[in-house]
């Protein structure tokens, strides 16, 4: 004992030489650089029109602006949801089988009737255009009992409206909007055509091309797109490519991409066979080519050169609905999970008995309660607080990196708690 207090009264000596050295070599502060250091280390208050989350990668958190939770539903609205919500339930416990879907690798008939008679592919199209006109919390409502029952028949109603035709919802004109809206309401599909084989995350570099007719009516459109939902099924497609504009500051022609609405009547548009994926097998996935394909002048969305403003807005609008979904998923993940742990017996007793079981499943809920809230909340603040697109990239970015991620860790553990079982197809989850 006497060592080690003898050790402490050496490092306090050399502590207080060293402090002592310091404060000898510093220099003196006049009053003014005092007030000035002040002035620059007092943290600037957080800026109202910021959203939140830029506020939070700022270092500042506004409580007043995501709190109260907004309130978007009318009482009108709400009794609209509820009345939609057994119907939608019941669809999916009654008609909709997703292991048949699965088996089939494409969604049942019947059910795509279904889903199609309970407006389930229209649901945000205005109501005098053909469609439900839910506003973003009531879509919530219904894709979360979508992802709860069948997460690939999910991928075909999110690829037809989330993104298939939402750039004619939020870029397209008077004349666009009347013209398509209805046709995507009452049976034909939608896709959104972006990805190419060298353009996954860099949207800008795609090198599908479009180039202006010499009587200028239309633009011919060729090259290819992968990976696209719905991309044997459309007939109608929000299509990006590559233009030739002409620069405002140099007076130069360069290449910026524009978004137009195709046709697969134009001619000239043709798909390959759907992809064999190792999930979601109900979903179509193809590649789409397009082989100079007339385009009229007026099926330009938002306007030549846009392109990629439409392409991020339209998915930015789509995230919310993606964490709304799994949140369904993960609800009918912990229901599988803790009727496994009370009926399983291991080492005389029911495995929720114990802690590690009880630490996942705890975990689990946590993780949905946060995603079920994220959804929601960004769903909300749109509607509320109308949000401008300046900052709805970085609301929807922090919503699919928290959701994809923590969805990813659901799977690791819905995997550990059936151990050997998880392995054969009529005893895994």
């Amino acid at each position: 004992m006497l060592k080690i207090a003898r050790i402490f009264q050496i490092v306090e000596r050399v502590q207080s030489a060293q402090l002592q050295r310091f404060l000898s070599t510093a220099p003196v502060l006049c009053g003014k650089t005092v007030q000035a250091r002040a002035v620059a280390e007092k943290k600037p208050a957080p800026e109202e029109d910021l959203s939140f989350v830029m506020n939070v990668f700022k270092g500042q958190v506004e409580s007043t602006q995501i709190f109260p939770f907004p309130k978007t539903l009318t009482e009108e609205q709400r009794e609209t949801l509820e009345m939609m919500i057994d119907p939608t339930q019941k669809f999916f416990e009654e008609v909709n089988d997703p292991d048949k879907n699965d088996a089939l690798e494409k969604v049942a008939d019947e059910s795509l009737k279904g889903l199609w008679e309970l407006g389930a592919f229209t649901l945000q199209v205005p109501q005098d255009l053909g469609g439900l006109g839910l506003n973003n919390t009531q879509y919530a409502r219904l894709v979360e009992i979508v992802g709860a029952n069948d997460l690939g028949v999910g991928i075909v109603l999110g690829a037809h409206q989330s993104i298939g035709f939402k750039g004619i919802l939020l870029f397209g004109n008077k004349e666009q909007k009347e013209k398509y809206l209805p046709r995507v309401s009452s049976g034909e599909f939608a896709a959104f055509c972006l990805t190419e084989p060298s353009s996954g995350s860099d949207a800008g570099s795609i090198k599908t091309r479009a180039v202006l007719s010499e009587d200028g009516k239309h633009y011919i459109l060729n090259g290819s797109k992968i990976w696209i939902s719905n991309g044997g099924l459309a007939e109608i497609m929000t299509v990006f490519a590559q233009t030739p504009v002409q620069d405002p500051k140099t007076g130069k022609t360069i290449d910026k991409v524009t978004a137009f609405i195709v046709e697969r009547s134009f001619g000239g548009v043709t798909n390959g066979p759907p992809e064999k994926k190792m999930g979601i097998k109900c979903s179509n996935t193809a590649e789409v080519y397009y082989d100079n394909v007339p385009i009229p002048v007026e099926n330009v969305l938002g306007g030549v050169g846009n392109g990629f403003k439409v392409a991020m807005n339209i998915l930015n609008n789509g995230r919310f609905g993606m964490a709304a979904a799994l949140s369904g998923t993960m609800k009918t993940c912990i229901k599988k999970a803790v009727d496994f742990a009370t009926q399983r017996t291991q080492f005389g007793q029911r495995i929720d008995n114990f802690g590690g079981i009880q630490e996942k499943i705890a975990k689990m809920s946590m993780l949905q309660y946060v995603t079920e809230s994220m959804a929601y909340m960004i769903s909300g603040v749109f509607i509320v607080k109308q949000e401008t697109s300046d900052y709805m990239h970085i609301w929807m970015i922090t919503c699919s990196r928290w959701c994809s991620q923590n969805f990813w860790q659901y799977g690791q553990w819905i995997e550990t708690l059936p151990f050997g079982s998880r392995h054969i197809k009529m005893l895994c989850f």
